[in-house]
């Protein structure tokens, strides 16, 4: 059987947790089946600075990883938005879109799906507060931990990257696997202050960071981009 990549793709000022908490489940799923290869891909091999102090680095480059299995794009806040201008990144994602049996984001990264115009027509989700920017690129907006649109799936903010990553595991090779896989993690979540109240969600609170990321600095030089964005914002 041919060997299926997953490429875990890098730029900069990514949120860290979209990429590890996946990139763990997954190649500890690879580890114990063989068919399956986990690689981290990026532009060059050069590390990169993330939304944190810790700087990453990629396993292989675009050119090296032409034809994965599966992609997962992570997200975060100003540089995911400013990626949408990344040509080098968005012609990655739209090339192996073509022959990838599996197109996936976590968070944010679900807009440079749709920059790569994998979204329209579409369901699809992404963190809370940068939902309806899913419009911009002809996707239909839903309120889920993760949503499976066949070829492309993608998952809500940051932490929801282990459980779009599990289902993935699950899609793949079965619920067994996928429980062992969590077993593995000891993913059984209990936050210390509770589950979420979103009829209580701080959008107010929150609300500037959404402006900030979307501020004057941002797509400068892509006033096309910046405009459809902030048509849904």
């Amino acid at each position: 059987m041919t060997e299926k990549t997953f490429a875990f793709v890098l730029y900069p000022g990514l949120t860290v947790l979209d990429l590890v908490g996946p990139l763990q489940v997954l190649s500890q799923f690879a580890m114990a089946d063989q068919d399956f290869r986990v690689v981290v891909v990026g532009e060059t091999l050069d590390p990169i600075g993330t939304d944190t102090p810790l700087r990453i680095a990629p396993s292989h480059t675009f050119a090296d990883v032409r034809e994965p299995y599966g992609v997962l794009v992570p997200g975060g806040s100003a540089p995911t938005l400013e990626a949408l201008a990344n040509r080098p990144l968005i012609d990655y994602l739209a090339t192996t879109a073509r022959t990838a049996e599996l197109m996936t984001s976590v968070c944010t990264g679900a807009l440079l799906l749709g920059e790569a115009g994998l979204l329209d027509g579409r369901e699809a989700t992404t963190h809370w507060m940068c939902r309806d920017l899913l419009r911009a690129f002809g996707a239909t907006p839903v309120a889920r931990r993760w949503v499976d649109a066949g070829p492309v799936i993608t998952a809500a903010g940051v932490s929801a990257g282990i459980d779009l990553a599990l289902h993935l595991v699950d899609r793949l090779a079965g619920p067994d696997v996928a429980r062992t896989v969590q077993f593995g993690i000891e993913y059984d979540p209990e936050p210390p202050l509770g589950p979420l109240d979103w009829s209580s969600a701080p959008h107010g609170a929150l609300k500037p960071l959404l402006e900030h990321a979307l501020g004057d600095h941002v797509l400068a030089d892509r006033p096309d981009l910046k405009a459809k964005l902030l048509a849904h914002a």
